[in-house]
């Protein structure tokens, strides 16, 4: 949720951020009657309870023949005291619906516009040239034995996918070098959930204009979750943290999933677009004001994750109107893809202010020992299928074999080449003697 006081103090500030989206900006005012309403209802169960308190003391101090008008005052305070009550429960309940309604405020600077409206920031690397035919990351990983969707149909139905042999080894080289280089950066590894309790999925911002993006277990009313920093978040729910030293960071690595509601006939080949994959995603609790430095920190770590890949890419600053309602700002990283002849987006990190901690009640303890409510910050390391597919078109050769970047060698045996039926045990290190 955003802070209500901004909503009181500056609503034209908060419509704008609406109108930049393209959301609702009724859902201001609103939210606006709803806080008056639930002020209202608080001020007068308030008036009440303090009457009936004076009420109870009048009856022992009332003589026998004032002793019954008294009495009936005092049971019809009562009543009185307990509809007001119902009424503040409602308008608590009111006032949180249209809270949740709105989404964050976006930070200035923020391109306005929808999904085409991105801004480059910078393109890093070359595009490679080939004097060969481009195949597709699905052509080249069924020529190695990597990837089987037919088989992954099926067993599971469209857009579900086998890794086998190299493709598999790809996937643990891709997950240690990630979770490596984060544990490097001083990030705690964790193995998260990838089922989660409604509060976590509400906390975080998927249940309202991503819900059709979420699978539910309605027997367990369980969601799975469609990356880790759902999870990730929920860990300190209701806690109030120490952040002495500065950010708190998690490196999660969980299986995800989303429907891909709305997405049909969308990269339906490959392993592009898909149901189920897994990932290792950074999370940050932090003070508000570090949240902007934070943000830069998680994109350099993403962008040397994909240089260690030997990937080229650009920087895009996402425009207002295809923000998540969770994200004051957000920055996708897009990788080339020859076969497409375009870049595509690999990772992303949000800013998500204190929207998140609001919703979840994170706090932290501020230089004067109050609790006050955290920021928190998420950004994609690696997201293991999509990266498959690119490093398999990106270094991909003549002769069907795929160059290995120098950084995955160590989890691959020491091999710089995937190539079609290859022994695998040559892509295994030798057991220690």
């Amino acid at each position: 949720m955003i802070d209500l006081r901004l909503v009181r103090d500056d609503p034209d500030a908060v419509r704008a951020s609406q109108r930049a989206r393209g959301a609702d900006e009724s859902l201001v005012d609103a939210l606006l009657a709803a806080d008056e309403a639930r002020r209202e209802a608080v001020k007068r169960a308030d008036d009440l309870r303090g009457e009936q308190k004076s009420a109870s003391q009048a009856v022992r101090s009332a003589t026998p023949e004032e002793r019954p008008a008294v009495l009936e005052r005092a049971k019809a305070l009562a009543a009185q005291v307990k509809e007001a009550e119902e009424a503040q429960r409602e308008a608590d309940a009111a006032l949180r619906t249209a809270h949740l309604a709105v989404a964050n405020v976006v930070h200035d600077g923020v391109p306005p516009g929808g999904e085409d409206d991105a801004v480059t920031l910078r393109t890093v690397g070359e595009v490679p040239a080939y004097d060969f035919p481009v195949k597709d990351h699905l052509e080249i990983g069924e020529a190695l034995g990597a990837i089987d969707t037919d088989r992954g149909a099926k067993v599971s139905g469209a857009r579900f996918y086998f890794l086998t042999g190299p493709g598999a080894l790809l996937e643990f080289a891709l997950a240690q070098l990630a979770i490596s280089r984060a544990v490097g950066a001083g990030f705690v590894p964790v193995v998260a959930p990838a089922l989660v309790k409604p509060a976590a999925m509400e906390g975080t911002g998927f249940l309202g204009a991503h819900a059709e993006e979420v699978y539910k277990v309605e027997r367990d009313d369980l969601y799975l979750v469609g990356t880790s920093e759902v999870a990730l978040a929920g860990m300190h729910m209701d806690e109030v943290l120490d952040l002495p030293d500065g950010p708190r960071r998690y490196a999660g690595w969980s299986s995800c999933f989303r429907r891909e509601a709305g997405s049909y006939g969308k990269d339906t080949r490959g392993i592009i677009r898909v149901h189920w994959f897994d990932k290792v995603e950074m999370f940050s609790f932090c003070r508000p004001e570090e949240a902007a430095g934070e943000h830069r920190r998680l994109l350099a770590w993403e962008e040397e994750f994909l240089q260690a890949l030997e990937l080229p890419y650009r920087v895009v600053d996402i425009a207002a109107g295809d923000l998540g309602s969770s994200a004051a700002r957000k920055f996708d990283i897009e990788a080339w893809f020859p076969s497409q002849g375009t870049y595509r987006e690999l990772t992303s990190t949000s800013d998500c202010t204190t929207f998140q901690a609001r919703r979840l009640n994170i706090r932290f303890r501020g230089d004067d020992g109050k609790p006050q409510t955290a920021a928190t910050l998420n950004g994609t390391l690696c997201a293991i299928a999509r990266t498959i597919a690119c490093l398999l078109e990106v270094h991909q050769r003549a002769d069907g074999s795929v160059y290995v970047p120098k950084a995955l060698r160590p989890w691959l045996g020491g091999v710089d080449a995937l190539t079609p039926g290859m022994t695998l045990s040559a892509a295994v290190p030798p057991p220690a003697a």
